[in-house]
């Protein structure tokens, strides 16, 4: 009776542990993705494009989702930012607010949030905000964004 009190209290304890670790390890993963994408906002805001592209897979199989339709390949969507945000000014000031990171897998992850991008005046496009979802995968060299779904908020939604 004794010992298999002993092995229930084995198996129990090496559950806890190992749903512990299991824990440890999310909460590692969440905190590696948080990392990279407040990396991201830095060079953002100090105007370095390529810095902010160290975030996505650099691959041409990266993918980037936005109203005017689907960009393939990380070279491609580094063009496409120098070409939208040709200077500092341009690029403003980049804030992002995580709403949700939910685990895949051990390797992959899904991220939810808004964005919000300031520029100097008032003018039409000057505070632009959205959302997106970011598909992200575990590689060698840590977290990177393999597909970015970004959209803005319709005029009405703006807040």
């Amino acid at each position: 009776m004794g010992l298999m009190r002993a092995g229930r209290s084995m198996v129990g304890l090496g559950l806890l542990a190992a749903l512990t670790l299991s824990a440890a390890a999310a909460g590692g993963a969440r905190g590696r993705i948080r990392a990279v994408m407040a990396a991201q906002v830095r060079a953002w805001n100090r105007g370095d494009i390529a810095g902010f592209m160290r975030g996505y897979w650099r691959s041409p199989r990266t993918e980037f989702v936005g109203p005017q339709g689907i960009e393939h390949g990380w070279q491609a969507l580094l063009h496409r930012y120098r070409r939208e945000y040709p200077t500092p000014a341009a690029m403003g000031r980049l804030q992002f607010k995580i709403l949700s990171i939910t685990l895949l897998g051990r390797g992959a992850a899904l991220v939810t949030g808004e964005y919000t991008l300031a520029r100097k005046g008032a003018g039409r496009g000057a505070r632009r905000r959205g959302v997106f979802t970011l598909v992200w995968r575990k590689f060698a060299g840590g977290w990177k964004i393999i597909n970015d779904h970004t959209s803005p908020y319709a005029a009405s939604r703006r807040r």
